[in-house]
């Protein structure tokens, strides 16, 4: 073929340079016609929309056109013209045809529905469906705008370890790194594992927040952020739980708990614009199948005040209204830790706008954060959205050293690999506070869909490590 450099198809669909020869390569969508002429729909992962090559079967090779199959890839060199169908702006007259790779009839995305199970079952294929296209080019640019989100805030992104000896979250439900052999462990006369000729000398995890090791850097560089992955082993199914998943979670010096709700506010409301912004092909699609109403409730969170809720007004408001006849499949009452049911009644029902629920129970919140003066309460907020429920999680941190020590031995939190993190509050502690967002929760929110592993390439669940 001849040497045409290759134009992505989000370009051409967005050129009026008619008359000009282009060169286009992507995977065949689907192909139809008559016996004089076909159409191939032809998509590179650029845009959700595909660009129709019009082939005149008389100029072509018949053995070539039998391997211009669905999922075939394809480089097509013709002239841009302008396309007389409706919703396309131009089109490809196919002058030169190459099949780059061939594509048999065990294909298994052929032009109908597919559930989202089966395609789970699939997800080395599944970004080439319309779906999954929208929801990953949605997941790159919600990471962009995080990035600039941030840097324009004065944030610094700080890379905190993957491999840790400490449980951040205090759950236990961590995955175990060694290199020793699991057939022949060498135990003490209690029968524990004795971990002295581990790679690292001690038990190791995969971590599940980078937020202590965050709090040593905003005690240095004023306001930071991680994102990465984290990692949790709940033996949990439910459409809301990965085992492997990535989060946000910046830490800023200084903070009190105003400051930090407004930056929550604030880094929601820059995302969800970020994509009306930026990804306007890929939500109406998404809109137009997944879910009618996407759009209406993202411009809605972008143009709303956030709600600021203390927890114990919350537990009124659902107390209320199990009063008034509204079933709740779990309790209610002061100290209990609100189920999603719970959150989504205040969001959705109740205010019908987000919500940032503070001031906790301290029992049901973790060992660092700030207690209130009631002694009952701490500094905890929790942003609770529209079919979510809790998509971010936050506090004012425990600067105190001797007020932070009471609560872990209160709570008899094995401490022996912390010292570093208490020295922050023996070495020029300061007020601070962060908090976490779930990037997949975020994600589910921005595209609709219903079951966060679809919004996530290769999900890691219970029995589930494939691809």
């Amino acid at each position: 073929m001849n040497t045409i450099r290759r134009t992505r198809i989000s370009d051409l669909l967005a050129s009026h340079d008619f008359g000009s020869m282009v060169n286009v390569k992507g995977w065949v969508r689907t192909r139809r016609g008559s016996k004089q002429v076909n159409f191939v729909a032809l998509n590179d992962g650029s845009t959700i929309k595909n660009i129709q090559v019009v082939v005149d079967l008389e100029k072509f090779d018949e053995e070539m056109l039998k391997l211009i199959t669905t999922g075939a890839c394809l480089s097509v060199d013709g002239e841009l013209v302008e396309s007389l169908g409706a919703g396309q702006t131009a089109e490809i007259q196919a002058r030169e045809i190459e099949v780059l790779g061939l594509c048999d009839n065990t294909y298994p995305l052929q032009k109908k529905g597919h559930s989202m199970e089966f395609l789970r079952e699939i997800a080395h294929l599944r970004p080439r469906t319309n779906t999954f296209g929208a929801v990953f080019r949605i997941r790159h640019n919600m990471a962009i705008a995080i990035h600039k989100f941030f840097h324009e805030k004065g944030f610094y992104y700080f890379h905190t370890p993957l491999i840790t000896a400490s449980d951040c979250e205090g759950a236990g439900q961590m995955f175990q790194v060694t290199t020793k052999n699991l057939y022949d462990l060498k135990k003490d006369d209690k029968g524990a594992i004795i971990y002295d000729d581990d790679f690292f000398g001690k038990q190791a995890s995969l971590t599940v927040s980078g937020q202590l090791e965050g709090e040593l850097a905003a005690t240095a560089l004023g306001a930071i952020y991680t994102f990465g992955p984290t990692f949790r082993a709940e033996n949990s199914n439910t459409p809301r739980h990965l085992a492997e998943f990535w989060m946000i979670e910046p830490e800023i010096a200084f903070a009190d708990l105003d400051e930090l709700t407004q930056l929550e506010e604030e880094f929601i409301k820059y995302c969800v614009k970020w994509a009306l912004d930026n990804c306007k092909d890929d939500l109406e699609f998404l809109n137009n199948m997944v879910d009618k109403g996407l759009i209406e409730r993202l411009q809605k969170v972008v143009s709303t005040d956030f709600v600021r809720l203390p927890y114990t007004e919350g537990v009124k408001i659902l107390e209320a209204a199990i009063a008034g006849g509204h079933k709740f499949e779990f309790p209610v009452y002061w100290g209990c830790d609100l189920a999603s049911e719970h959150e989504r009644y205040l969001v959705e029902e109740h205010f019908k706008k987000p919500v940032i629920m503070i001031d906790y129970p301290k029992e049901i919140k973790a060992f660092y954060m700030k207690q209130n003066t009631d002694g009952k309460t701490v500094q905890g907020t929790d942003v609770l959205f529209p079919q979510i429920g809790e998509i971010i999680g936050g506090s004012v941190r425990e600067e105190n050293y001797d007020k932070l020590m009471a609560r872990i031995e209160e709570l008899n939190i094995p401490m022996k690999d912390m010292w570093w993190y208490l020295d922050t509050r023996r070495y020029g502690s300061c007020p601070h506070a962060g908090f976490g967002l779930g990037f997949e929760r975020l994600l589910l929110f921005v595209t609709g869909m219903q079951n966060i592993r679809d919004v996530i390439p290769f999900p890691r669940t219970p029995n589930s490590c494939n691809f």
